[in-house]
């Protein structure tokens, strides 16, 4: 097998593991861009944290031109959380005949969200012979995990999960969609008010490329259509988490006050035509000192299963599912193709 060839698009927090562990795996860096100025013109070992690569990270204008120049097979896309954000990056990546794999969080089921832009990118995706993917933490421990136990399980009712995670892991980014930093006033402005609109002015607005999801609702949307499920009804509830001590946020270089909101928690909830209800919570915000990542999940049936993981290093086990899915986003079909039509996540000795 040829070695993969790989375009980094962001050399944040996440790309240090990322890039590491392509190379581990045998894989070769061929480029990066980014937008920040500060890490702009450094080599990416900076990054890494190891010897220079002999790779210069440019600015994110010269994509295109990095690309028709590097000839990838695949582009790693973390930036951003929302397909929008992240559409043009992918559009270049395609129309250069780029595969694309992202940590954007929406992408890992954007056809509920974002229906217009997902089959607009999936034809696009199909005419270039190449595959668009969005993956992570989810697709195993949100995702396989959970369908896997379902293949074990009689007559589901129900399927329930919770998982948190430190928003300042991730960047700026995310911690701004979690409206971490935000007054009580200012979340129910900016946040909560996609929770109180009608059915039908939701769907305007997710026509409209104008809804910004949880990303348990991709999540639901996900499990649903790997279990072959009929979704019937969709509805959303995000609140505010606090605390009553002032919390000092690194990534957003702000001390959040108490009573503040310091990130959310938001539940989906997804209603079947097969009667199977799949209620999953995300709750994502800025740790105090007593805080770690947890991961829950209950299928509710003949039997009752709970599976529960116990301080998850959520950041590196998204890194590494990257990673490991690259050779299948390779291989599988030409499109904007979730996990959820792919075989399950594998463990990769080498590429």
């Amino acid at each position: 097998m040829k070695q993969i060839k790989v375009v980094q698009i962001g050399c944040g927090k996440m790309s240090k593991y990322i890039m590491e562990y392509i190379y581990n795996l045998g894989g070769n860096i061929v480029g990066a861009v980014d937008i920040n100025p500060e890490v702009i013109g450094e080599d990416i070992g900076v990054i890494i944290g190891s010897e220079n690569r002999g790779v210069t990270i440019n600015d994110i204008s010269k994509l295109n031109d990095l690309l028709k120049e590097t000839k990838p097979d695949i582009a790693v896309i973390t930036t951003m959380s929302y397909l929008n954000d992240v559409g043009n990056e992918i559009r270049c990546c395609v129309t250069n005949g780029v595969n694309v794999i992202t940590t954007s969080e929406e992408c890992f089921y954007a056809k509920n969200s974002n229906p217009t832009l997902y089959h607009e990118l999936d034809v696009l995706a199909k005419a270039n012979n190449v595959t668009i993917t969005g993956c992570g933490y989810q697709d195993v421990f949100w995702g396989n995990m959970i369908t896997s136990i379902a293949g074990s399980t009689h007559n589901i009712t129900k399927i329930k999960g919770s998982s948190s995670y430190n928003v300042e892991d991730y960047g700026i980014a995310l911690a701004q969609v979690h409206g971490a930093g935000l007054t009580m006033e200012e979340f129910e402005e900016k946040i909560a008010i996609v929770d109180k609109i009608s059915e039908a002015e939701r769907e305007k607005i997710i026509n409209n490329r104008e809804f910004m999801p949880s990303y348990m609702w991709n999540t639901v949307g996900w499990l649903a259509d790997k279990l072959h499920l009929t979704p019937k009804k969709m509805r959303s509830e995000t609140i505010p988490t606090t605390s009553d001590e002032e919390i000092h946020s690194e990534t957003l270089k702000m001390d959040i006050k108490a009573g503040d909101a310091t990130g959310m928690r938001a539940v989906a909830i997804l209603e079947t035509e097969e009667g199977i209800t799949i209620e999953a919570e995300s709750v994502g915000k800025v740790y105090g000192p007593n805080d770690a990542d947890s991961n829950e999940w209950t299928i509710y049936g003949e039997p009752d299963t709970t599976v529960v993981i116990n301080k998850p290093d959520t950041v590196r086990l998204t890194c590494a599912d990257i990673v490991n899915r690259i050779p299948d986003v390779i291989d599988a079909q030409p499109g904007f193709i979730p996990t959820s039509e792919m075989k399950d996540a594998s463990y990769k000795l080498k590429y």
